[in-house]
């Protein structure tokens, strides 16, 4: 046996050689583990998703104002129900809600369409360039947002919340708010109402004349409880800042309403 292995060494014979191939790539499958069979249970299901809250229509919306609005006993609880009403899409873009500015006492009401970007940071109406202009105007006439009585001013606005970029307001953003605006007039009981400016002037005496036609005029605006309150429109000081020009009919206009209180 030893001879015979020398001898195939001496030949050149390096390594041994079966008889038949071998097939590894079966003897690789054949050593590789079964895969693991797929679980036979259902796989967890999710839990339902909640059903989304219902949209709320804008009538809807404009129902609950009212109903807010006649619940308020006093400006107190109007300004409250203000802040925390929901309703109107302005309030999530808003800074702050602007109620009002003044005493409420006083015998004369200013009412102008919306906050602008400094009311909207000061929370208070009239406070920008065109309120600056607007406290020369009636000091002009003896009135101050900070007096009482017949020679006070209380000052508010028919939107609460600033329209983004100062947009004008929609008319469902002004249907919202007015039943607020509608109460805050009867709760402050003014002798004199003054629109200020064009959208004012039109929403409020539920008209579609333009400014140039209703200011110079004298008005009975009526209240939800049937009170009558004499009510003339003025030109925005913004438009005025624009239009230098008609500060001479504006003039006019002040002096009216000086006469006016003057004869209350």
């Amino acid at each position: 046996m030893v001879a015979a292995l020398r001898w195939q060494v001496e030949a050149g014979a390096d390594e041994a050689v079966g008889e038949l191939p071998i097939d590894r790539y079966a003897a690789a499958r054949a050593a590789k583990p079964a895969p693991t069979p797929a679980p036979t249970t259902s796989p967890k299901k999710s839990p339902p998703r909640p059903a989304p809250a219902p949209l709320v229509s804008a009538e809807a919306q404009r129902a609950n104002a009212r109903a807010l609005a006649a619940g308020a006993g006093s400006l107190d609880a109007l300004r409250q129900a203000v802040e925390d009403f929901d309703g109107c899409a302005l309030k999530l873009t808003a800074t702050n809600t602007v109620f009002a500015d003044g005493d409420p006492s006083s015998d004369t009401m200013f009412i102008g369409e919306a906050p602008g970007a400094e009311e909207d940071r000061q929370g208070l109406p009239f406070v920008g360039v065109s309120g600056q202009l607007l406290d020369r105007m009636i000091a002009c006439i003896g009135l101050e947002r900070g007096g009482q009585g017949r020679a006070g001013a209380y000052i508010s606005n028919m939107l609460f919340w600033r329209p983004p970029g100062n947009r004008n307001p929609s008319a469902d953003e002004i249907a919202t708010c007015l039943p607020f605006v509608a109460r805050h007039i009867e709760l402050a009981a003014p002798k004199l109402l003054v629109f200020v400016g064009g959208t004012a002037a039109k929403t409020m005496l539920q008209t579609t004349t333009g400014i140039m036609r209703l200011r110079g005029r004298w008005f009975e605006y009526e209240t939800p409880d049937g009170a009558t309150i004499p009510a003339t429109p003025i030109f925005h000081p913004a438009y005025l800042l624009r239009s230098p020009a008609q500060k001479r009919e504006a003039w006019r206009d002040l002096l009216a309403i000086k006469a006016k209180l003057d004869g209350a």
